[in-house]
């Protein structure tokens, strides 16, 4: 796997896991935005997106979806100096209060004027204010463990987290300095 810099100032960066075209961001945002792929993501998963969020309308979902996406990725690739990505990115675990090395986190809109989002970007934390997003996943279900496609990015942010930790990265500067030898 390698990373790819989305933002100048190198606070936040995605992963490209080997063999992929993109880096997961980029995949994630295309993704979101292509109603073929959607139109089968919600065929495939109308029972969840009828009982959580109470909608059977698939067109209604995909421009949903689309909306959002475009709304998440101004967020996300219109980011200014200021911007504090630990204001974006929140634990994946709500209840976790604090900080831990190399924490899961996620990333979803807040104050839609519809229903609650169900886009979700993830990644792990390096430090204050500076993320490697590993992918994302339309989450229609309680428990990301309920369904395999978010059972997947468990498991790709679990393996982006351990090999960070085999090549003893811990932090930004750990993480700028493996980057900057490649």
């Amino acid at each position: 796997m390698t990373f790819d810099s989305i933002t100048e100032d190198n606070r936040l960066w995605a992963v490209r896991y080997n063999g992929d075209e993109d880096n997961a961001l980029y995949t994630l945002f295309d993704q979101w935005n292509d109603v073929m792929w959607l139109r089968r993501f919600f065929q495939e998963n109308i029972n969840d997106l009828s009982s959580y969020f109470r909608i059977t309308d698939i067109n209604k979902a995909i421009m949903d979806t689309i909306d959002d996406s475009e709304r998440l990725q101004c967020l996300i690739l219109d980011l200014s100096p200021e911007t504090d990505l630990d204001n974006l990115f929140r634990p994946l675990d709500n209840s976790r209060y604090k900080d831990v090395l190399l924490g899961k986190e996620k990333a979803r809109l807040k104050n839609t004027a519809r229903h609650a989002s169900w886009l979700r970007i993830y990644a792990i934390k390096l430090s204050k204010g500076v993320y490697v997003v590993t992918g994302g996943a339309i989450k229609l279900t309680h428990l990301m463990e309920e369904r395999s496609h978010t059972l997947e990015e468990l498991r790709k942010m679990e393996q982006v987290r351990n090999f960070l930790l085999s090549e003893n990265i811990v932090d930004d500067e750990g993480f700028i300095d493996y980057v900057n030898t490649l």
